[in-house]
């Protein structure tokens, strides 16, 4: 007969890593989402992703000249460019356009402010590289007009000087482009380091009710596909924009040295191209949302059914085919946006080419008019002003692809300072101070505390008044969402109280900086979060400055040295995925030793053996017990047998404290916390609980009747 315990020392409901936040419907953060509107609805369920491939492959046809592509696809564009809301959007909401902020562009600006210095010289090498290019096409019509057409035959020797510059300009040319190009990706990357530094910082300070609130996938994509999409623009298109500006210029300018006439019939076409790059790259950046919004859902999606507890549960549940097809139609989804996104404009690019060559023809044709009708112009300039040409609609060109794109990337920004924007509610009062030092447990005060979830109909706490002195064991009991769970994350401050104090050896918790909060309260929860990382790593979070004795030293309080040291690697064994590689057991003695290293005065234990076998309880029973030591401890336990000793036991129902004493005090006032006593152990009668019978502490064998199917 397989025996499962029917109590275990101190039991626990909740945990702080991402995975399970609480486990009391109504009262943690995860048992409330039910009914609580979302804290910051335009945040939630909003993935994101960047993928700018599409972009530069649209770039490359431009480039490349197919015009006659852009055209044949040009009649389908005017169906494919109509924006309507797309089915299946994340959160259940329609992935419709999304308007960017005007002052996008404006925040942008400011990131490149630490590098002024480098970005002046980079300024310095366009403008050198951009204007060094003018200089060929004016020496192309002092060749042709003074050293090959000229009375007499072709003056050799100022023909080799010519030519020798010309051949010199390119070389100096390209090595200042490579110089530039350096400081251009060198200060582009320091500035995506810094906006990626800036938004995981940000992040850090955000309060949990955010991250209960929002998919991790959609965090971890902004954070790291929306930044990473955003780095072309960062690291190439500014300096791209300024070089075709500097040559568009320098170019008008050559010209107009050359011939205003001519330069009028080159530059007449320029506002249409803007007017045609305005209402294309407002169609292209709505789509680009879109897109990004669905490559964020398909990554939250991954994260969710491929981390290792997604794939367990649905190899449990035989969901294997609803998740491929969940990923198929978002799939789907994306690679339709993604045909949208690289077709329109096909049509508007067309016509650019179209531009660009009709263009020269009609330049000889003026030349020819004037020649025949006006005074002469020589045969050096019109070579000279068609070879200007194409430094002239290249950049323009250039200039029309940039801004499409830049309208698209401008999406990604909106969506990074989106949330750069949200304000932590949880920060230090001007008047924050440390706790102060003591020699034993904290002291910790309820009074009169009111909490209430956004969004619930009614408080998770109402009016909740106890303490706990200096190394008491206090214990919080009651039915799963009582508000056991929201108590315990209230003492931390990880939530504000929005009635009431938290006191913390006499001081409210909201005038507490947060770093010493941190350093004088240890957590261990029901399922304890491991990095994928070594045993070493995983115990050293708690101080990471403690050297390796004390690290083994914590290790043999927890009972948990001697497993570490059968492994191979000892301690610099990876655990693996949240610990997979670890048993149950194995699990909690190293949060238990990472813990002790932490080396709190106060102790939450939120369900802390509530999952574990008999064996593996009783190990770490034994580790708990050199945790607790003289810290002051609340413990939050649904098995009553765990806490009959504790110093005070708090009965939550409803949100308050409806009764408070010790196990037989309680007992003997005929309460909740006996009726659920006698409901668990039959007055103690019931040692251990199995599938076929019960276990009595006389050490007989109750056996009960089968359950019908």
């Amino acid at each position: 007969m397989k025996l499962k315990p029917a109590g275990s020392y101190l039991s626990s409901s909740s945990s702080l890593d991402s995975n399970n936040v609480a486990d009391e419907p109504g009262s943690g953060p995860a048992g409330d989402r039910q009914q609580d509107a979302p804290r910051w609805p335009a945040l939630m369920d909003t993935p994101a992703d960047g993928d700018p491939v599409a972009e530069e492959a649209e770039g490359d046809v431009v480039r490349g000249g197919r015009a006659w592509a852009g055209q044949v696809v040009g009649t389908l564009v005017g169906a494919m460019t109509t924006l309507r809301p797309v089915p299946g959007g994340v959160g259940g909401k329609l992935a419709g356009p999304a308007q960017v902020n005007r002052g996008t562009a404006r925040r942008v600006v400011p990131l490149f402010g630490p590098y002024r210095a480098r970005v002046a010289a980079v300024v310095g090498l366009i403008v050198v590289t951009s204007t060094i290019g003018i200089i060929n096409p004016l020496l192309i019509q002092a060749v042709f007009n003074k050293a090959l057409f000229v009375p007499g035959g072709p003056n050799l020797h100022l023909l080799v000087v010519l030519v020798a510059i010309m051949a010199l300009v390119p070389i100096v040319n390209g090595a200042i482009g490579i110089l530039q190009v350096y400081e251009t990706t060198r200060v582009g990357q320091l500035v995506m380091r810094d906006l990626r530094d800036r938004l995981y910082t940000h992040l850090q300070t955000l309060p949990l009710a955010f991250f209960t609130s929002t998919k991790t996938g959609e965090i971890q994509s902004r954070l790291a596909n929306d930044v990473g999409g955003v780095q072309s623009v960062v690291t190439t298109t500014a300096s791209t924009i300024l070089a075709n500006v500097v040559t568009f210029v320098s170019t008008i300018a050559a010209m107009l040295i050359l011939s205003w006439q001519l330069t009028v019939v080159a530059v007449i076409t320029v506002p249409v191209f803007f007017w045609l790059t305005k209402t294309v790259g407002e169609r292209r950046r709505q789509v680009a949302r879109s897109t990004q919004e669905s490559l964020a859902a398909m990554s939250a999606l991954t994260e969710e059914t491929l981390s290792v507890s997604g794939v367990l549960l649905a190899k449990v549940f035989g969901n294997q085919a609803r998740d491929t097809a969940r990923y198929h139609q978002e799939n789907q989804r994306l690679a339709e946006l993604e045909v949208r996104q690289q077709m329109i404009g096909q049509s508007f690019f067309a016509i650019v080419q179209a531009f660009l060559s009709i263009t020269p023809a009609a330049v000889y044709l003026v030349a020819g008019l004037l020649l025949a009708h006006g005074p002469g112009i020589s045969a050096g300039t019109v070579v000279a002003f068609t070879t200007l040409q194409t430094r002239l609609y290249f950049p323009i060109g250039q200039l029309l692809q940039v801004s499409v794109e830049l309208r698209s990337s401008l999406a990604l920004f909106d969506r990074v300072f989106e949330y750069l924007d949200v304000v932590p509610d949880i920060v230090d009062a001007r008047d924050a101070v440390d706790l102060p030092a003591v020699s034993s447990g904290g002291r910790i005060a309820l009074n009169e505390v009111h909490f209430h979830y956004p969004g619930a109909p009614a408080d998770a706490l109402a009016g909740v008044t106890l303490k706990a002195d200096p190394g008491q064991l206090v214990a919080l009991v009651g039915p799963s969402g009582a508000g056991k769970t929201t108590i315990s994350y209230l003492i931390p401050r990880l939530y504000d109280v929005t009635g009431g104090s938290v006191q913390i050896d006499g001081i409210d918790a909201r005038h507490v900086r947060q770093s010493s909060l941190a350093a004088a309260i240890g957590f261990v929860t029901q399922e304890s979060y491991l990095f994928h990382d070594t045993i070493l790593a995983n115990i050293r979070y708690g101080r990471a400055t403690a050297s390796m004795a004390e690290v083994e030293q914590a290790a043999r309080a927890a009972y948990i040295h001697d497993r570490i040291t059968e492994f191979p690697d000892g301690y610099d064994t990876i655990v693996g995925e949240r610990g997979y590689r670890l048993s149950g057991g194995e699990k909690q003695r190293l949060a238990i030793a990472r813990v002790l290293l932490h080396d709190p005065r106060i102790l939450i234990l939120d369900e802390a053996t509530s999952a574990l076998d008999t064996a593996s309880e009783r190990e770490v029973q034994n580790a708990l017990d050199a945790l607790m030591g003289s810290r002051t401890t609340i413990a939050i336990a649904h098995r009553l047998s765990t806490i009959v000793n504790a110093d005070v036991i708090n009965v939550i129902d409803a949100g308050r404290v409806v009764e408070s004493g010790t196990h037989p005090s309680l007992l003997s006032q005929g309460g909740l916390y006996a009726s659920l006593y006698q409901d668990q152990f039959e007055s103690g009668q019931v040692q251990w609980r199995c599938p076929d019978g019960d276990v009595l502490t006389d050490g007989t064998i109750r056996h009960r009747d089968p359950q019908p199917a």
